[in-house]
């Protein structure tokens, strides 16, 4: 199950990489706490958490071009060492007793354009460090890695805070930052593609050509845009029925952990499961959380809530792994950054409007019917994404750069 990590250029970069989302799972409460207890403002944390989301969703196409265009890794160690400075900033400030939250909002600006740089760079470098037929395992063991940061870091990061301040806390993710460019510079990779001269614009057009080009690549990230639409409405609403009638904020920390612990189950599997037909095993399992959306609408006791997440959870992790191995063996090496940031932006630009949207709906209609909405959108469209010709022909075990047939 651990055989790629064998490999040496993997398992530098899975070790970097590991640090990197340690420090990041330790944010979401050191930032919270930082900015809370400026200004007790929860519109102030908002206006934070905006400014860092921003830049990362408008910027990453742009990360694909320059991923292509030039060295990955060097992408990378630039992307870590500028999210270093402005965490390590950002920790300055706090732990002088000095930062105001308009500073705090300039630098998650920062680290988030850093990270819109970073992200496409990272799918297309993991190829280049891994062999053909450990891809797979490879992408198994950072998904398992992102979903015990996930449920590690938080509780590191809510420790830190109440021992020692969440100066601290962004002190410890700036370090992870720099541990992990420490790690990406000691790799030895194999000569990359380059792209010819041509304009930033043309470059871009070449990705959404090879994007569009392939009925399976934007039909399922499509599907996963609407999908995080509406799994916004299921963490806001979710969280006031919490509140409101399952108990409060241990129910609803209950469910969260199961969804979390869920996706370190489908971690786990992905790294030895070889399946025949894997993007339609990855829709039907997102497809699952109608389970939990469902139970959450009907206001089931918070353990099957929490049941229907750990399922759930575990599904869509397998479907990750499934879906990022296929992009990195079906889409050619030279544009897998740029087809990359495509499906980073189509997956996540309506995720903000999802938050907005969930209690909009929710006051309309009630907080039931938004979500048996959600519940019956991920029941009907899974099967049907499933059933599409190109989504059953994708095989993963090998590679293949020659353009698909099946051009809309």
């Amino acid at each position: 199950m651990f055989a790629a990590l064998r490999e040496r250029e993997f398992r530098l970069l899975f070790v970097g990489q590991s640090v990197s989302l340690l420090g990041d799972g330790l944010v979401g409460v050191a930032l919270a706490f930082a900015v809370l207890d400026l200004t007790g403002s929860a519109s102030d944390l908002g206006f934070v958490l905006a400014a860092r989301t921003i830049p990362l969703v408008t910027l990453l196409l742009a990360g694909g071009v320059f991923a292509d265009r030039l060295s990955r890794r060097a992408v990378m160690v630039t992307a870590d060492l500028a999210r270093f400075g402005s965490q390590g900033l950002t920790a300055a400030l706090l732990l002088s007793g000095r930062a105001r939250v308009w500073e705090i909002a300039l630098l998650q600006v920062v680290h988030g354009a850093a990270t819109a740089f970073f992200n496409p760079a990272s799918t297309g470098l993991v190829p280049m460090t891994i062999s053909l037929e450990r891809l797979q395992q490879a992408n198994g063991l950072r998904a398992l890695s992102m979903s015990s940061a996930s449920i590690v870091g938080p509780a590191l990061g809510g420790v830190l805070v109440a021992t020692v301040g969440p100066g601290w806390a962004m002190a410890a993710d700036a370090s992870s930052f720099a541990l992990s460019a420490a790690f990406l510079v000691q790799l030895r990779l194999p000569a990359q593609d380059r792209l010819p001269a041509q304009s930033f614009v043309r470059e871009l057009r070449e990705g959404w050509d090879e994007f569009r080009a392939r009925t399976w690549v934007w039909v399922f990230v499509t599907w996963a845009g609407l999908g995080n639409l509406g799994m916004a409405a299921f963490s806001v609403l979710g969280a006031a029925i919490a509140k409101e009638s399952l108990g409060g904020a241990g129910a609803w920390a209950l469910i969260v952990a199961a969804l979390g612990a869920g996706s370190i189950a489908g971690s786990m599997t992905a790294l030895h499961v070889k399946l025949r037909r894997p993007l339609v095993s990855a829709a039907l399992g997102l497809g699952t959380f109608a389970l939990p959306t469902a139970a959450l609408a009907l206001t089931l006791p918070a353990a099957v809530i929490a049941a229907g997440a750990l399922f759930a959870g575990a599904a869509s992790m397998l479907a990750n792994t499934l879906w990022e191995t296929a992009l990195q063996q079906h889409i050619p090496p030279a544009t897998l950054s740029r087809v990359s940031a495509y499906d980073w932006f189509g997956s996540m630009a309506l995720t903000p409007v999802g938050y907005v949207l969930a209690g909009v709906a929710g006051a309309a209609i009630g907080f039931s019917a938004t979500l048996w909405i959600v519940a019956a959108f991920f029941a009907f469209s899974a099967p049907v994404v499933a059933a599409l010709p190109s989504v059953r022909e994708i095989e993963i075990g090998r590679r293949a750069w020659e353009p698909a047939a099946d051009t809309p």
